[in-house]
């Protein structure tokens, strides 16, 4: 195996998205298209799209070789990727099959497949030249050997962000456009942070700790993992630039399976706006099995970047959620441990104090606004306590969180007949 070789999107992940049924090569855009003089001296674009197979599409060489002094080394490839795209494809294909926690019957424990998961997208998010790019600018290293070695310190840097955000498998089963593959596929919207603004062009992509970031990772063609902050997803009327409760990503945190939401159909409009985003996040090259999927700027209603989350594209149903959610745990010998749901332990002052007057509010003003935009039917059922596997509300219940939103609506917001709130001017 040629270890010099670097697919920074790996060849297993890659081949999840290729045509089931006849050729097995991507239609690969390059969203800056080199140009090369024709016999006349004339610059002209080279031909875009190209029609390659995985081996060939996202990939560098030497990309993660190390030099010490004459020597070189491959073994950040070989050992230190092999080992996270072993256990992470795995984890990869449990996710992309997940309905609920109650049908489990695997073998390996459940948290260790959680991990996995945690780690290769955590990895894949420093691997890519994008991302790279990114990690040079946050920790002012320039070095490549530096760089290379920090990103395997840093391999966990975003577990426990996600560990506590809301999840949501959401698919596009039967839809025509299916998910596309991007230089950069866990991905990132903020709806504040716009692609071509000047914070975008200096730091690449919002934080994953910036309240209202959502991360996006499409797991195959029709399953795509979304993830939003607890806060985000209780206060959506709030400010999405600002940090989340306890921003801190080194330390424990706990999760619940029985609070991932599945059952999310997404309609044609929704998974190519999506699309947009991945494309629009992507550094140069994207693929699709069809042409067409490349260009989902053609099939939205608009490309406007804060107007894509109008109709909370990316939000999990609120009327799964509810306040609360700390976690205690005892040992034997009588230790025990204690985590509330933004991971603050019990002698830190915001122990319990997040979920304050704001958010009881701001939360049923969402379950509200939501049950008035959507209607009965649920946009994601979970195992959770109020999560409710029925499909669709009663009547009974659905007036219920209906009545919610006029009075617990923030103060200074116009709610919209077939969009989310907005300030009043």
């Amino acid at each position: 195996m040629n270890y010099r070789e670097n697919h920074y999107v790996p060849c297993w992940y890659q081949e999840r998205f290729l045509p089931v049924e006849g050729e097995k090569k991507f239609r690969y855009l390059d969203l800056r298209p080199a140009r090369i003089p024709d016999q006349n001296g004339v610059l002209r674009p080279t031909k875009n799209p190209r029609r390659w197979g995985a081996a060939s599409c996202f990939k560098e060489t030497d990309l993660y070789t190390v030099k010490y002094g004459q020597q070189e080394s491959t073994d950040i490839e070989k050992f230190f990727f092999g080992k996270v795209d072993d256990e992470g494809r795995h984890a990869v294909d449990f996710f992309a099959q997940y309905e609920s926690f109650n049908d489990y019957r695997g073998r390996v424990p459940p948290e260790r497949i959680f991990r996995s998961l945690l780690t290769y997208m955590s990895v894949q998010k420093f691997r890519t030249p994008k991302g790279l790019l990114y990690l040079s600018a946050l920790l002012k290293v320039s070095a490549k050997n530096t760089l290379l070695d920090e990103m395997q310190r840093l391999q966990n840097l975003h577990s426990a962000i996600w560990t506590e955000s809301v999840w949501v498998l959401a698919n596009a089963d039967s839809t025509a456009t299916k998910f596309i593959v991007t230089d950069h596929p866990v991905t990132v919207y903020n709806r504040e942070f716009f692609p071509d603004g000047l914070s975008a062009r200096r730091h690449s992509d919002p934080d994953i700790w910036m309240n209202g970031t959502h991360t996006l990772f499409p797991l195959s063609p029709t399953r795509i993992l979304i993830m939003t902050n607890l806060s985000w997803a209780r206060n959506p009327y709030g400010n999405a630039n600002k940090p989340r409760p306890n921003p801190s990503p080194f330390r424990t945190a706990m999760f619940n399976f029985t609070e991932i939401q599945t059952g999310r159909q997404l309609d044609e409009v929704e998974v190519n706006q999506i699309n947009f985003i991945m494309k629009r996040r992507a550094h140069r090259y994207i693929a699709a099995a069809q042409e067409e999927w490349l260009y989902p700027e053609r099939k939205i209603p608009t490309d406007h970047w804060r107007k894509l989350d109008d109709r909370y594209l990316l939000m999990p149903d609120p009327r799964c959620l509810y306040l609360g959610g700390a976690t205690l745990i005892g040992y034997g010998g009588g230790r025990s441990e204690a985590f509330d749901e933004y991971g603050h332990r019990p002698w830190q002052k915001e122990y319990r104090q997040s979920a304050d007057a704001v958010e009881s509010r701001t939360l049923y003003a969402f379950q509200g606004e939501y049950a008035r935009l959507f209607g009965p039917m649920r946009r994601g059922t979970s195992d959770a306590l109020g999560g409710k596997r029925d499909d669709i509300d009663s009547p009974e219940y659905h007036r219920y969180h209906l009545d919610l939103e006029e009075g617990h609506m923030p103060r200074g917001f116009k709610p919209r007949r077939e969009a989310r709130a907005i300030k009043r001017n």
